[in-house]
């Protein structure tokens, strides 16, 4: 047991089979060392979409404090506050049973409309909210200049939508930083 406690403690990515073969004594031996008498099971790792710098890391937390303090002091800060994010949506055929409606005798068979399924077309969607609601949204098109736009859009809505914030210069765009935008779809 001290051997496959040694070579564990070396490399603990090695696998049974490995540890196995190094100390010579049997696979199922090997595993009820590793699982009942060493009390260890083998887990992956986290995935994280990327590994901050320590820059970005103190850039995460000198925001984050501004903020903390910001709405500490001001009971009305939640109100300058647009919050954006994104999502993929599929499209569905808009028309109504209304509109899919025809004029038949009694005779006719029942006219049949099937339920809306999803579709292949998928696109994304951005919306922009603030405490009252939907600021703007927009189903994003094809283009690398997109996301400029977008801001561009959500910049004169606020403008004309929301003069308040507009004429105050004190409000905050907050939008999730998640690279949706440049996901692959299929």
């Amino acid at each position: 047991m001290a051997c496959v406690r040694e070579i564990i403690h070396v490399d603990r990515r090695l696998t049974i089979r490995e540890v196995a073969e190094e100390v010579r004594i049997a696979f199922g031996t090997c595993q009820k060392i590793l699982t009942e008498d060493l009390r260890m099971r083998r887990v992956t790792a986290k995935f994280v979409s990327c590994l901050l710098t320590a820059e970005q890391k103190d850039d995460r937390v000198s925001v984050c404090t501004d903020l903390r303090d910001r709405a500490q002091n001001n009971p009305n800060f939640m109100s300058s506050v647009i919050t954006g994010d994104e999502c993929w949506v599929y499209g569905y055929d808009p028309e109504t049973k209304q509109m899919s409606s025809q004029w038949s005798t009694s005779s006719s068979p029942r006219l049949k409309k099937p339920r809306q399924v999803k579709s292949n077309i998928k696109t994304m969607l951005i919306a922009f909210f603030d405490i009252d609601g939907l600021v703007h949204h927009e189903f994003v098109s094809t283009g690398r200049e997109f996301y400029k736009t977008v801001l561009q859009c959500l910049r004169d809505t606020v403008c004309r939508h929301c003069p308040e914030k507009w004429c105050s210069s004190n409000w905050i765009l907050h939008h999730d930083n998640a690279p949706a935008h440049r996901a692959v779809t299929k």
